[in-house]
């Protein structure tokens, strides 16, 4: 499995050929588009994220100690983030996900070119990823301590 760091450094090289902010608008468009939708029954109140002005949906199962995301937005660019967020957090055990500096944000420029609002909700939706992580380490802690 690649190693964490290794894709964020494939996505700000991805983000690097592009040389303005539209063309990664774009991008991060088709991203949003190549994301798999998320289950009817996740898209309720229930998963979606506080914090962010459009609608973000997030659920995450622990599947063989790794992380399996699903998420999904009514707006194109956040989609395209939350692609990226899953990119890069899916199938990883908690413990990578709490334990790495998520360096990407600001390697592509994303947190300066985006508005107030949309940058809020990236850190809601990289919040929302980490507290599914703590949940499950406690979770698989809490197993462990009782065998």
């Amino acid at each position: 499995m690649t190693d964490f760091n290794e894709i964020q450094q494939d996505i700000v090289e991805e983000f690097s050929v592009f040389e303005d902010w539209l063309d990664r608008y774009n991008y991060l468009i088709e991203l949003g588009n190549d994301l798999p939708g998320i289950d009817p029954q996740y898209r309720t109140n229930e998963y979606l994220i506080n914090g962010c002005q459009s609608k973000v949906w997030l659920h995450a199962d622990l599947v063989d100690g790794r992380l399996q995301f699903k998420a999904d937005s009514d707006a194109i660019i956040v989609k395209g983030i939350v692609a990226l967020l899953v990119k890069l957090m899916n199938n990883r055990t908690p413990a990578e996900i709490l334990e790495n500096e998520l360096f990407f944000i600001d390697g592509i420029g994303l947190r300066q070119n985006l508005s107030p609002t949309r940058s809020n909700g990236l850190l809601a939706m990289v919040k929302k990823m980490r507290l599914y992580a703590m949940a499950y380490q406690a979770k698989e802690q809490k197993a462990k301590n009782h065998e």
